[in-house]
């Protein structure tokens, strides 16, 4: 054994007798437990009381100490950090509207507060308190939907019994509320939440069904689930974001200016870059959701070109000619006629 290995064996050695002593132990009896002299006892007592909770009591002029939990305890104990990212989660969860996902956090967070003893709340309160003050989850613009917290634990039960859900379905299109019998292939949450499902003895694929437009839901006697090896995020991955079409094999072109925050940014899961001798960069990926990737590259403007595929240049053309017809013509500025030129080039 090396000498850096031996002392790092005799350093784990003095925390478990000193997780394991009752009464605690002096520096002496450190010492003579390691077979070390008493200095050589203090330095590795005070590296231990930077990572662990060691307590100091005090007998007949002599000082003891001991860890007073279960080293299990010491390593599965939240920080004040952790803590502090929750409570920013929560706030940005209600702050969105996203109330159910927002209070079933809130009361993991209760919970993971209500584990603290008095100690340890004296020790990350601080800490605490300045990261929660000044950390936040950023709230954007996007849908706000109620869902009522029955309706998501409905849906879990239906999931975790095997069996259908039954409820009646507002569809924006509709009037009234449709009546529908789902079988539950799972939850996806984001600006809005959504039941994946599909009808039972249909053999079209699972669909989305928001939650804040289900009525009045309910379990089903029928028994449904999802088969066993479907993958939730491989259907996921089929589009750009919720709207569901025929996927596409596309290919964006990012001019070498725009190619660094082209790096660091996600058009898809499974999206392939391929870097040009000029700078430039091609994004490869299929996918369906062309009306929502049309929308988000206009936040690219003229740094980005469509390459392929046609049906997502020709929906991009509608949009900016849809757009350009909601300013008055005299707004019309120059870069957005650039934008418009880039963008509908062939």
């Amino acid at each position: 054994m090396t000498d850096r290995m031996a002392k790092l064996d005799r350093l784990l050695a003095l925390v478990h007798a000193l997780s394991e002593s009752s009464e605690g132990l002096t520096l002496d009896e450190m010492a003579e437990t390691l077979g070390v002299n008493r200095r050589t006892a203090e330095r590795m007592r005070d590296i231990i009381a930077r990572h662990f909770d060691l307590e100091e009591v005090s007998e007949d002029r002599r000082k003891r100490f001991f860890i007073r939990d279960s080293l299990r305890r010491v390593y599965t104990r939240p920080t004040a950090a952790e803590v502090a990212a929750l409570q920013a989660e929560v706030d940005g969860r209600r702050g969105a509207g996203q109330t159910v996902r927002g209070d079933q956090l809130a009361s993991l967070l209760s919970k993971v507060k209500g584990a603290f003893d008095d100690r340890e709340k004296r020790r990350i309160d601080p800490d605490l308190e300045a990261l929660t003050r000044l950390q936040r989850t950023m709230v954007t613009a996007g849908p706000v939907a109620t869902v009522p917290p029955e309706t998501v634990a409905i849906v879990q039960a239906a999931i975790l019994s095997g069996c259908c859900i039954e409820f009646s379905y507002a569809a924006v299109q509709q009037q009234e509320p449709r009546w529908r019998r789902v079988i539950p292939f799972g939850i996806v949450h984001g600006p809005l939440s959504y039941l994946v499902g599909k009808m039972p003895d249909r053999e079209n694929d699972p669909v989305y069904y928001r939650l804040d437009r289900m009525v009045e839901p309910r379990l089903s006697e029928k028994l449904g689930c999802a088969p066993d090896d479907w993958d939730i995020d491989a259907w996921l991955a089929d589009s750009f974001a919720v709207w569901r079409d025929e996927k596409q094999d596309v290919v964006l072109r990012v001019h070498a200016s725009a190619a660094a925050r082209a790096h660091e940014w996600r058009f898809h899961r499974y999206q392939q870059i391929e870097a040009l001798e000029n700078g430039d960069l091609l994004i490869r990926f299929t996918s369906g959701g062309m009306r929502e990737l049309a929308e988000h590259l206009f936040t690219w403007g003229n740094e980005l070109v469509i390459e392929q595929p046609t049906a997502l240049i020709e929906l991009m053309r509608q949009r900016i000619i849809a757009a350009l017809t909601m300013l008055p013509e005299q707004t019309t500025q120059p870069e957005t006629t650039t934008f418009v030129a880039h963008s509908m080039q062939d």
